[in-house]
């Protein structure tokens, strides 16, 4: 089959390599809209065989000039589960599917709800969803937690390649908020371990980042768009640019943005936040050549820069009472992230595999420190992260034995290092221990497949394999003294260990009815000790700690318990979901002198609940909302794991028309209390004495398109209408009181 009727089957639901597509439930849906009196705008959907490539696609020539329709339409307003695919192999699934048939936990935010959301960074774009508590210690960072996990225990990816690297700390870190908003076509959460696919790291679950591409289905073409959002909280102002094209066998995305945020109002009688305000920028540049009829090459180019961002829980005046210790303002100044991709892509005529993708990857990670420790002291400290990436993906159809995708991916970390002490009064220099040792390296090296088969008409079963082989060279400075007593004699010792391990899974999907499916899994969870764990000096720990080598860690291992629901009806669909994670030599700090922490290996668990649904009233109007409950404890020590996030749920009224011109939506947000509370969140200050309170903000968004040709949009955000005082847990910044988003785009 020519790529160009792949990628536009792909787009239209048809699946390849004999992986099942949509069912007719997107057609019932469309018949629901129509039975309540309304001219549904779903066009109908014909499945063909992959044989039959002629029936399926339009060959109108790419030069004839499209339909003309509003830059903001989608086939329908409320997207069905099984409307909700995976279109390629750079998908968070690595293989054809649709959120209804996959056995686990899945959900996908496309363009249309960012658009929505108005984001201003990817705090904002994950905030509220379900299952998802986004934690910021400072107003520019955003750490996503996944059933209570969160930094190198969830796995980022985008389009497909690790965000995560070997620095990647223990707990929350910022580094998901180094991506712009702007440039995201969708984002998929897959929720639970995720190794098979991906290797270490991807405990919780993975998080993946689509970023936006020209489309080569709207023939010849150029374009562009202009957005700018403006919030009262911060006076912050989000500007950005793009314009894109596709001519012959080329096309081109490309945009740049600019934010500016000042200090943050806060609810209640809280007043400005101060240290919370800071600039950022962003820029990339993707672009897409057709081989031929059967290959797709994309080159793509991204950079994001924060300069001076203030670390806000180390400034005073603490809110939840001062840290132990003096305060210790901190800064991060730069922090960089660069990411070069080169892409092949197509389909294949070979015994091999039916459709492939190949990706070679350069990432770049620099972050800077300033720690204000004294009149006299000033600690300066960067260390940047060079990553070279190769992967490869395929999928092969094995007719009546079902379909495989399998492949390889290696990534190889090189990290460079410094840390000085500088005395501003008299200029002078003193070197320091370095965060990480200079010249540390890092590899990752695994091989997957992946097995999909129909066991019989109504039981489908998803399988897969990996091994996993890990190298790590470095030479940290370890003290021959017990921890914390002065004078400490550190001496330079080198470790190379490696660490390798087979994991698998397997998922079941039973269609109890044709809309109706039962889910389940069993899956496996590795970890190798990074360099975070293994060799860091820390001394950004909490507000006065810091970590020191840990060299002789073993590798986590979890096993994931889930089962669930899935109803996909013709008016509403949900998931619901029970999990339970056993986490063996789950790799915690330890206290080892006063402010001096270790890491350990412990055994603990994770269990809890999650759910969300959409029913529509009418072909408008729907009312929705999501639930999400976790528990998790060290078993060694019988205390909760640290910063488990607490109950939450939101419920809202949402109307859409179907040309998706117009949006209302008003919800509430809904968050209890967390008092369950580990040893280190009892000497936090961004958490405030015997727990989090909890609250509930009131919130409305409403956006409609103007003009002749709709290519005008204004919206409009009011968050925390009654101002409500409020504080996610586990945050540096407390939550804006009540804020209005302006936005505007000019789509041309």
């Amino acid at each position: 089959m020519k790529l160009r009727n792949w990628l536009r089957c792909l787009g239209c639901g048809v699946m390849l390599c004999g992986w099942e597509g949509p069912r007719a439930v997107a057609q019932d849906d469309a018949s629901s809209l129509e039975a309540d009196g309304e001219p549904s705008t779903l066009p109908p959907i014909t499945v063909t065989p992959p044989d039959e490539e002629t029936s399926v696609v339009d060959e109108t020539p790419a030069s004839t000039a499209p339909a003309a329709r509003s830059p903001y339409d989608l086939p329908y307003s409320y997207p069905s589960l099984s409307g909700q695919l995976f279109e390629d192999l750079s998908g968070v699934t690595r293989r054809p599917t649709n959120v209804f048939d996959d056995p686990s936990e899945v959900t996908i935010i496309n363009r249309q709800q960012l658009d929505e959301r108005m984001p201003q960074d990817m705090f904002q774009a994950l905030e509220r969803e379900v299952g998802v508590l986004m934690q910021r210690t400072a107003r520019g960072q955003a750490s996503p937690f996944l059933r209570g996990l969160t930094g190198q225990q969830l796995l980022i990816l985008v389009d497909g390649i690790r965000l995560n690297n070997s620095t990647f700390r223990t707990g929350a870190n910022q580094y998901s908020n180094t991506i712009d908003p702007g440039q995201v076509e969708r984002i998929e959460v897959m929720r639970g371990p995720q190794s098979t696919l991906y290797g270490s790291d991807a405990l919780g679950g993975a998080i993946n980042i689509v970023t936006r591409s020209a489309s080569p289905f709207d023939g010849n073409y150029r374009g562009g768009s202009f957005t700018e959002y403006f919030s009262t909280a911060d006076t912050g102002s989000y500007s950005r640019g793009n314009v894109e094209g596709w001519v012959q066998n080329s096309g081109v995305f490309a945009g740049a943005s600019y934010l500016n945020l000042n200090d943050l109002d806060r609810g209640g009688d809280l007043g400005r936040q101060p240290f919370t305000g800071y600039d950022q920028y962003a820029g990339d540049v993707k672009y897409n050549y057709l081989l031929s009829e059967d290959a797709l090459v994309t080159v793509a180019l991204q950079h994001f820069e924060q300069d001076d961002l203030p670390r806000s829980d180390r400034f005073p005046p603490f809110v939840f009472g001062p840290p132990v210790g003096a305060p210790r303002p901190t800064f991060f100044d730069p922090q960089q992230r660069d990411l070069a991709y080169l892409r092949l892509q197509g389909v294949a005529y070979s015994g091999w595999c039916d459709s492939y993708m190949l990706t070679a990857s350069y990432a770049r990670q620099k972050e800077g420190s300033r720690e204000i420790r004294s009149a006299t002291r000033t600690d300066i400290g960067e260390f940047e992260v060079d990553t070279l990436g190769v992967s490869m993906v395929m999928t092969k159809d094995l007719d009546w034995l079902g379909a495989l995708s399998y492949g390889t991916d290696f990534y190889h970390d090189d990290v460079d290092a410094f840390k000085n002490r500088l005395n501003p009064v008299n200029g002078a220099i003193t070197p320091d221990i370095a965060q990480f040792p200079d010249d540390s390296y890092y590899d990752r090296f695994g091989v997957f497949t992946n097995w999909n088969v129909e066991l019989t008409d109504r039981l489908t079963a998803n399988t897969g394999v990996r091994y996993e082989n890990i190298g790590v060279s470095s030479t940290p400075l370890i003290s021959i003294d017990p921890p914390g007593a002065p004078p400490a004699v550190l001496v330079p010792t080198h470790i190379s260990p490696s660490y390798q391990d087979w994991v698998g899974n397997v998922g079941l999907t039973y269609a109890l009815t044709e809309r109706w499916n039962l889910v389940g899994s069993i899956s496996e969870g590795f970890r190798a000790p990074n360099l975070d764990d293994l060799v860091a000096t820390n001394t950004l720990v909490q507000q006065n700690g810091q970590d020191i080598p840990s060299i002789s860690l073993d590798p986590e291992h979890s096993i994931n318990y889930e089962v669930g629901m899935k109803w996909d009806y013709r008016k509403w669909h949900s998931q619901a979901f029970v999990f339970w994670t056993e986490l063996e030599d789950n790799i915690l700090r330890t206290p080892v002198a006063t402010g001096l922490f270790q890491r350990d290996n412990r055994d603990s668990y994770l269990n809890g609940v999650e759910w969300y649904g959409e029913y529509l009233l009418t072909p408008r109007w729907s009312v929705y909302g999501n639930f999400a409950y976790t528990y998790g404890k060290d078993l060694e020590l019988d205390i909760p794991l640290s910063r488990i996030p607490p109950m939450q749920g939101i419920a809202g009224l949402r109307w859409r028309d179907q040309q998706h011109r117009s949006w209302f939506d008003v919800y509430t947000w809904l968050v209890d209390e967390q008092d369950r509370l580990n040893f280190q969140d009892l000497t936090d200050a961004r958490i405030p004495v015997g727990g989090t309170p909890g609250y509930q903000t009131f919130n409305i968004r409403a956006g409609r398109t103007l003009g002749r040709c709709d290519n005008h949009r204004v919206s409009l955000t009011l968050e925390n209408i009654f101002d409500q005082a409020y504080r996610v847990h586990g945050s540096g910044v407390d939550g804006p009181g009540f804020n209005a988003i302006c936005g505007y785009e000019l789509h041309w």
